[in-house]
C-alpha cells in the first residue's frame, strides 16, 4: 500500500511541477487583415473572409455586414498544428498557417463575387503576427442589388 501510495504521490508532483512549462508552450494565434470595398452591394450584403488551409480544408472565418461600402476583416488564427510531435518531450508544432484566402460578397443565399488569394503572393507581414493584404480588395455586387 505504501509502494502505491509513493507512486500517486510521485505522479501528482511531476504534473504539479509540469503543468507550468505546459502552459508556456502554447503556440501563439495570428491575424489576418483584408481591407477592401464594395460596389452595388444592397442591403443586408455580408462580405465573408474565410482561411483556407493545405488540401483545400476550409477553417477559420469572419463576416461584416457592409456599410457605407467599405469593409475591413480581421480573421485571427491559431498556429499549432493538429498534431502535436512528441521529441522525447512534448513539444507543440507552431507552424500552421493558411495557404490561401477566399473573400466572398453574399446577400441570404446567393453569392456575388469572390476573390481568391495566397497567402505568400498577396499578403505582407508587418508584424511577425499579421498578415495583411497588399491590396485593397474590390467586390461588386448585382446592379439591381439596391
Amino acid at each position: 500500500m505504501s509502494r502505491v501510495l509513493k507512486t500517486v504521490a510521485y505522479v501528482l508532483w511531476i504534473c504539479a511541477i509540469s503543468t507550468p512549462r505546459l502552459l508556456l508552450a502554447v503556440c501563439p494565434m495570428h491575424l489576418v487583415i483584408v481591407k477592401g470595398s464594395v460596389e452595388h452591394a444592397g442591403r443586408n450584403a455580408i462580405v465573408r473572409v474565410q482561411l483556407l488551409y493545405p488540401k483545400q480544408q476550409g477553417g477559420d472565418s469572419s463576416d461584416e455586414t457592409v456599410e457605407d461600402g467599405a469593409f475591413t476583416l480581421q480573421v485571427p488564427f491559431y498556429t499549432q498544428s493538429r498534431h502535436p510531435v512528441l521529441v522525447g518531450s512534448l513539444a507543440e508544432k507552431c507552424n500552421r498557417e493558411p495557404e490561401s484566402v477566399v473573400i466572398s460578397l453574399l446577400r441570404g443565399d446567393q453569392e456575388y463575387d469572390r476573390v481568391s488569394l495566397k497567402i505568400k503572393e498577396d499578403f505582407t507581414r508587418p508584424y511577425e503576427s499579421a498578415y495583411v493584404s497588399k491590396t485593397k480588395i474590390v467586390l461588386r455586387g448585382s446592379d439591381d442589388s439596391h
